[in-house]
């Protein structure tokens, strides 16, 4: 793993105060990371995320995190071996993926494995939590009463957090075809890429569930019909494309089917993107990572990318 210093820590402040409401600066088309923790539903926008990477939650205990350059959304329990963290930007990347470090003890962490790089910690791994990626819209459809993260930058300056928080310099990224550092920033030697099947920015939904590790391709997940049931280290498992986003659930004892936008089983419909049931039971969320291809090859390898048996 290659390591690298490309700022100064903390340049990319992270939000170590967050703020909740219910309105949203931003549009309906927005992603956002929606997180259920502690009975509530909190939307987290990738707007706000892409220029502070990780917000603390400390009443909630958690870590929201993001890197832009690896389109990498984990959210992390922020306790480890009994000592609650807060995180910052190292301004370090490791095979181009963000490292946090933790103010406590200053170790560093790799973001998209949750793994501990250097430091008191060294060799630990963060534990990955239950979020998805939604539209902000989509989202507000969910969860009525949901809260939404609130913008640091942009009160009361000329054009507000729509202008302080432009998402064109990371949309320009996600659509060029270079990836990595010298993708987003133009530093450094650029990165080749060694499969036809898979493009570096392929969005997957990555499981690490009993010792094992696969990635779901949003395209195959599409072409299989926008479902997936599958078996990950031993569990049962459905992964399924909706809203232009992947969600993966554990579903020992239900056989579902997508139809009309809606998952069907056991006498019932589900909510694709939440889970919940129309009569009130819910799926068993598992804690997923969304990122793109390249980033989830570098930490697991070239074979670890689901495929279905015809292909």
């Amino acid at each position: 793993m290659q390591v690298r210093d490309v700022l100064p820590r903390d340049a990319i402040p992270s939000v170590d105060s967050p703020r909740f409401g219910t309105d949203y600066f931003g549009e309906d088309g927005d992603d956002v990371v929606a997180v259920e923790h502690d009975d509530r539903a909190r939307a987290y926008p990738l707007r706000i995320l892409s220029y502070h990477e990780v917000v603390n939650v400390a009443e909630e205990d958690l870590a929201v995190t993001w890197c832009p350059i690896c389109g990498s959304a984990v959210v992390y329990e922020a306790t480890v071996d009994g000592r609650a963290l807060t995180f910052g930007v190292s301004g370090k990347l490791a095979d181009d993926g963000l490292v946090l470090y933790d103010r406590e003890t200053e170790s560093e962490w790799h973001q998209p494995t949750g793994e501990c790089l250097d430091g008191p910690f060294a060799g630990e791994r963060l534990r990955a939590l239950p979020a998805s990626v939604l539209p902000y819209g989509r989202f507000r459809e969910a969860y009525p009463d949901g809260e939404v993260l609130q913008p640091e930058r942009g009160r009361g300056e000329p054009g507000g957090p729509a202008a302080a928080y432009d998402m064109d310099p990371y949309e320009a990224y996600f659509d060029r075809e270079a990836f990595g550092l010298h993708g987003m920033r133009g530093m450094g030697e650029p990165r080749s890429w060694d499969r036809e099947d898979l493009g570096p920015k392929a969005v997957v939904l990555g499981l690490e569930l009993g010792g094992e590790a696969v990635a779901y391709p949003r395209e195959r997940v599409a072409e299989a019909g926008g479902l997936v049931t599958d078996t990950v280290g031993g569990r049962r498992i459905t992964v399924v494309l909706a809203d232009g986003e992947l969600h993966a659930f554990a579903t020992p004892e239900v056989d579902l089917s997508l139809a009309d936008g809606s998952l069907r089983g056991d006498g019932t419909t589900w909510d694709p993107a939440t889970g919940e049931s129309a009569d009130g039971r819910r799926l068993d969320r598992l804690p997923g990572r969304r990122l793109f291809a390249f980033a989830w090859q570098d930490a697991h390898g070239r074979g670890t990318f689901y495929t279905s048996q015809t292909d």
